[in-house]
């Protein structure tokens, strides 16, 4: 289903121009208008998800295969050197557009896009207890 509030259902179904590198039933991939990078660009499926919770597991493993053909193709056209592949889910972990995408920043030697966190320092009864609790 689209939502015909959602300014990515309409960047990912053609109702607004953008640098498509990619299309298609299922996916537009295009060229982030903010990038980090020189060829950061974003997978944005066609029906609208707010997140990857709200996805049919086959739906997200397409945005999975699709992304490492997309990295592939870059990484041989543009030269890089390695590539982040990023994914936020809510506002707490920085998403900002409640529609699912993926982003696929290109990276070079030395660039400037490193994306940061300030590490934790956690005891060994601290780790303990956190892989006691995500055990699946």
């Amino acid at each position: 289903m689209k939502d015909d509030n959602c300014i990515f259902c309409k960047l990912a179904n053609g109702d607004i121009p953008t640098n498509t590198i990619y299309e298609d039933a299922d996916f537009r991939v295009i060229l982030d208008a903010s990038p980090a990078t020189k060829g950061h660009a974003l997978i944005l499926p066609k029906q609208h998800y707010a997140n990857m919770f709200e996805m049919d597991d086959e739906v997200l493993a397409k945005a999975a295969k699709l992304a490492k053909k997309v990295i592939t193709h870059e990484k041989e056209v543009l030269g890089c050197d390695g590539y982040n592949v990023l994914q936020n889910n809510g506002e707490a972990a920085g998403q900002t557009v409640f529609h699912f995408h993926m982003h696929l920043i290109p990276r070079k030697a030395g660039d400037q896009a490193v994306p940061e966190w300030e590490h934790l320092s956690l005891s060994d009864d601290e780790m303990k207890e956190i892989c006691d609790k995500m055990k699946m």
